[in-house]
């Protein structure tokens, strides 16, 4: 690396956030963060992205994007540039191609608003946005749901279709016209975008109107000004294309490649297909991850050759030039050490390095997850949600607990003194009831015995459902497998959940007589202790856990050499429960000759040391579930917050120990019944091999425990009640969008909207106040608010008119730059909960 090079990678800011170059002349040029998003199809960029992931610290991830007009030389000093900056980062980061049209998600994710297109290139000399311009025509055809994306068209009727939405761009004046056949999600995705444009192009100084393609004669002033740009309206238009793209035929399985040199020619060799181990890979070689054909994914390891780490991506596109995937299929490149979630997730069981390896194998049928101790204080997880969804408990279990048994496929309350007693042969439902701000909430939770029947478990879902419905859907429902319990389960129980093989707690019911039962203990406190029956065979033992033996002589308390001081007193108390006669204490290695006759004889049992930690350290993913195309079908959100929860989808957020369906209010019916399925399905075919009994959990729409919202950051509990009013612009006529308030944009309201003609400013009406005559939002002529007036000052005390949530628009640009570090134009391109983030830190939420 030139140290000109060098110099140039020195101003690279190390702080989380996006930054944006652009090849030109060869070189690296910085792009203001006035034109992120705009992308010029004669060119190729570069993105850096550094980001704090919850609870697995930093990643960092650099895109070249190439356009579809850019030279080869520029994509080839793009790909230059990119692995030189790979090297001056340490060579920690991912590297991943775009190709214009084809983005991953993940790059996508870094532009909520959308992505727009230009024609040209920096070389044209538009090279930055200038707000102060005006003197613009254009025309934006608006594709895509989930992921929008803009390209400039011919400012012509024959551009138009009846599918899209198309954005009239005027300078002053930018007009929305939605196709007769677009529907609502389309609609409000490009209401952002519009807002976009118009707040950081423009500085906020333009009107956003909006055009009904099927009703055109209701705004005929609108009408009148796109026919004085385009012409007179033909009376027909081209018809609706799909967004869709059509899958291409792929492999059914992830399969691992070694790549290698031999005598000057690279060879690519088949290691495995799915589920794959993580010692498949060496770290004196590189791998190619084909994922399905859907993307491929680079690995380098530490000790291969400088050579073979320079030519990972060369031979990555190399590979699918001989697969005969597009070329524009995704890819990924990354190092030993700095692999993607998604990387990690094709493996089963992956561990980080320093990571102390888990039991494994060494834990037989009497398996119990270890659950670590955790002293807390309750008012603590409510005060950090981040806690609660780390530790997957939302309280101590002190809350109200009832229980039903299924009985002749009907709900047969428990009586309290058998609470934490669970039959193999039975289904179970166990409403918890808890308050948090002084408002009522619930999980429900289905247990399903081992070896209950099929007509059971159907009765203890069908049964769910009408508990649902009695407290009008606000539970959370939990469906738990037998031996699989969730820590909060454990808790509510308080050190006394007790389950038996098989067998049922009805009245009456007659236990099969069997010569011995073997009971596992595990547990340090009341919040993770539970006893599991397991096969009276010595096998099944384990040095690092208490073991309770009954037989119809006495009973033994077995001591593992690994078991602690607390897990010894709480398998007392357990036993104390389970049966009352005398328990003889017997030490590892110390056992008499009856004990083992009880246990048909002396076996092997695991012995392994004790290891701290079991489970396998994972981020968050969260993904858009869907069954539009006739297939279950999962999309992934990159860089997740709670504006994307979409209320028309099912999201899955997968953290890996627990699984949670969360249903919007407007989600597909269809779906929503299916989801369930949804989620076992993708359980059963997760490349990593997971366990298909893992806990599900549904999650409804404002009905959200701690456990959930944990994992997103600056979550707002009152987003989506009386369809966010504060936020609205008063007097906008919303019924095309459902009553819709617009998530995670540069701006939180829709743009001035009337159906019925006429031209409306964007900017809201402000209130007059006694202290300094008019306050407008940055941006209008109305005068600021001393900043005294607004820091730190409880709602109630703020001046007249002043919205609570929106302290900074009141603030002179000034007063916002001193207090929040970033000028108006950068805070309003943030994503939305850094945005909050940042008023927090300045007293301004």
């Amino acid at each position: 690396m030139s140290i000109k090079d060098r110099d140039m990678f020195a101003n690279i800011n190390r702080k989380p956030g996006l930054q944006i170059w652009t090849i030109n002349k060869m070189r690296m040029t910085p792009v203001s963060t006035k034109a992120f998003g705009n992308f010029f199809e004669g060119d190729c960029y570069i993105i850096l992205n550094i980001s704090k992931n919850m609870g697995v610290g930093e990643s960092i991830d650099i895109h070249y994007w190439i356009g579809q007009s850019s030279s080869q030389d520029e994509q080839g000093s793009a790909a230059l540039y990119v692995m030189q900056l790979d090297e001056y980062l340490g060579g920690s980061p991912v590297q991943y191609r775009e190709v214009q049209g084809s983005e991953s998600p993940k790059f996508r994710s870094y532009f909520k608003n959308g992505l727009i297109y230009k024609k040209g290139g920096v070389a044209s000399g538009f090279n930055h946005v200038d707000t102060n311009v005006y003197n613009i025509v254009r025309l934006l055809h608006v594709k895509g749901r989930k992921h929008v994306s803009a390209a400039e068209v011919e400012v012509s009727w024959n551009s138009f279709n009846n599918g899209d939405v198309f954005l009239l761009d005027l300078g002053k004046t930018i007009i929305q016209w939605n196709g007769p056949e677009c529907d609502r999600r389309e609609k409000l995705k490009a209401v952002l975008l519009a807002q976009d444009i118009r707040d950081r192009e423009r500085g906020g100084r333009a009107d956003v109107v909006v055009v009904e393609g099927a009703r055109e004669k209701e705004t005929p002033e609108l009408v009148q000004m796109m026919a004085d740009v385009l012409g007179k309206r033909p009376s027909q238009l081209k018809k609706a294309v799909s967004d869709d793209k059509h899958d291409q035929e792929q492999n059914n399985s992830v399969r691992l490649y070694h790549v290698y040199d031999n005598a000057g020619n690279v060879v690519i060799q088949e290691v495995a297909i799915q589920p794959l181990t993580q010692d498949l890979l060496s770290s004196a070689d590189c791998y190619i991850l084909d994922n399905s054909g859907s993307n491929v994914m680079v690995w380098k390891g530490k000790k291969a050759s400088k050579d073979e780490r320079q030519e990972a991506m060369k031979r990555a596109l190399n590979y699918i030039k001989t697969k005969n995937y597009p070329s524009s299929t995704s890819v990924e490149v990354m190092s030993e050490g700095g692999e993607s979630a998604m990387f990690k997730h094709m493996f089963k069981n992956w561990r980080e390095k320093g990571q102390i390896t888990g039991l494994g194998n060494t834990h037989t049928v009497g398996k119990i997850a270890k659950v670590e101790q955790v002293k807390f204080d309750v008012m603590e997880l409510h005060a950090h949600p981040e806690m609660a969804a780390k530790q997957h408990l939302v309280d101590d279990g002190s809350g109200e607990v009832k229980v039903w048994r299924i009985e002749n496929l009907e709900l047969a309350e428990v009586q309290p003194n058998m609470h934490g007693q669970f039959y193999g042969g039975d289904c179970y439902l166990v409403l918890y009831t808890y308050r948090v701000s002084n408002r009522e909430q619930y999980i429900l939770y289905m247990w399903q015995g081992r070896h209950a029947t099929k007509d059971e478990i159907t009765a203890c879902a069908y049964q769910a459902v009408a508990v649902d419905n009695m407290y009008n859907g606000a539970p959370v429902q939990v469906r738990v497998v037998m031996g699989k319990e969730p820590r909060h389960f454990l808790a509510i129980f308080k050190g006394k959940l007790i389950i038996f093989e098989g067998g049922t707690g009805r009245a009456g019911a007659v236990s099969p007589n069997t010569t011995a039962n073997l009971f596992q203990i595990r547990g340090t406190s009341e919040l993770n202790t539970k006893a599991i029956e397991v096969p009276a065979r010595a096998s099944c033992l384990n040095s690092n856990d208490v073991f309770l033996l009954r037989t119809p002589q006495k009973c033994y308390l077995w001591y593992g050499k690994g078991c602690s001081g607390d897990e010894r007193m709480m398998a007392t108390d357990m036993s104390d429960r389970l049966f009352r006669q005398y328990k003889e204490v017997v030490m590892e290695g110390q056992e008499p000759a009856e004990f083992w006759i009880a246990l048909g004889g002396k076996a092997p049992y695991a012995s392994d040391k004790r290891l701290e930690r079991e489970n396998p350290l994972h981020s968050p993913r969260l993904f858009e579930c869907s069954n539009q195309t006739g297939r279950f079908k999962m999309t992934e959100v990159y860089s997740f917050d709670q504006s994307d929860l979409d209320e028309e989808d099912v999201m899955l957020l997968d953290t890996w120990e627990e699984i949670f369906l969360w249903v919007g209010k407007f989600a597909n019916e269809t779906e929503t019944k299916e989801s369930w399925n949804s989620a076992r399905d993708y359980l059963k075919t997760h490349p990593a091999g997971r366990d298909p009994d893992t806990t599900i959990i549904f999650v409804k729409q404002g009905n959200e425990p701690l456990t959930f919202t944990g994992w997103f950051n600056a979550w707002d509990p009152f987003k989506w009640s009386e369809m966010n009013a504060g936020s609205l612009n008063k007097g906008i006529d919303t019924t095309d969008f459902g009553g819709y308030s617009a998530p995670g944009g540069p701006t939180s309201t829709f743009p001035m909207y009337r159906p019925h003609g006429g031209m409306m400013s964007p900017k809201p009406t402000t209130p007059t106040s006694p202290f300094k005559g008019t306050y407008s939002p940055a941006g209008s002529s109305g005068m600021s608010v001393d900043a005294k007036l607004l820091i730190n000052v409880p709602a109630s005390e703020l001046p007249e008119g002043v919205d609570p949530s929106q302290r900074e628009d009141y603030l002179s640009d000034e007063d916002f730059e001193n207090l929040l570090g970033v000028s108006r134009s950068e805070f309003l391109g943030m994503p939305q909960w850094r945005q909050i983030d940042m008023k927090k830190k300045a007293g301004l939420f």
